[in-house]
């Protein structure tokens, strides 16, 4: 049911999932072409991650807003089904449908800014736990919100904030340092660290340290919206 999702989620993900990273991938190498490699890098990844924010984080907060709206939850609370599962297949769901809109970013972006990707094994590991973190993160959103619209808009409001406030898109070099300070508390650091060890190099020991982070993360978020959600178990 949750793949379902993709009749209506297709649309959004050529625009907000491939087209938004890739004109910011475009945008922002135009101005740090001559700012060395470090910068081409971080816009790459940062593309990334923006990729995975719209089509995972504020996908899944949607989808659990517009069930809550339209009963879709109280249904299911009918069904020999376990809320544990309705998440879990929400946050699979969406991370499938991503996947399209993630390779192409990180083909494409690579191109454009003529960076060499130097892919680890890890990022077997790296990607699903950014993903889930950013899904749990959403349902969060998705659940405790009161309508799709407050839903939507919490969620672009998040990913702008989880974006510009820490290493991200730009390198900590060229941050303030009250910027980067705040920035240990958001997820995206983390995110961002690990991905750009994966997929340029070079890995070091920080990657188990984002990794760690980004798995508390996920089962803190998880755990917490799986509390909230409305269940009327019968």
């Amino acid at each position: 049911m949750q793949l379902s999702n993709w009749r209506w989620s297709w649309r959004a993900m050529m625009v907000t999932g491939i087209i938004t990273p890739l004109m910011t991938v475009a945008a922002l190498g135009a101005f740090a072409k001559g700012r060395g490699h470090e910068s081409l890098v971080y816009v790459l990844t940062g593309s990334i991650l923006l990729s995975l924010m719209f089509e995972n984080q504020n996908k899944v907060a949607q989808n659990f807003a517009y069930m809550k709206a339209m009963g879709t939850l109280d249904f299911l609370g009918t069904l020999p089904v376990r809320r544990q599962m309705v998440i879990t297949a929400t946050v699979l769901a969406f991370f499938a449908l991503s996947a399209p809109a993630l390779l192409t970013t990180l083909m494409l972006g690579s191109l454009i800014l003529g960076v060499h990707l130097s892919v680890s094994w890890l990022v077997v590991l790296v990607i699903p736990l950014c993903v889930l973190s950013l899904a749990g993160i959403g349902a969060v959103i998705g659940i405790v919100t009161r309508s799709q619209e407050e839903a939507s808009s919490l969620t672009l409001l998040v990913t702008m904030l989880l974006l510009f406030f820490g290493p991200v898109i730009i390198p900590a070099s060229r941050l303030p340092g009250w910027l980067v300070t705040i920035s240990h508390v958001s997820p995206t650091t983390y995110a961002a660290s690990a991905i750009r060890q994966v997929i340029v190099g070079p890995v070091t020991g920080r990657i188990w340290l984002d990794l760690l982070v980004l798995l508390v993360l996920t089962g803190i978020t998880l755990w917490f919206a799986g509390s909230r959600m409305q269940w009327k178990a019968n």
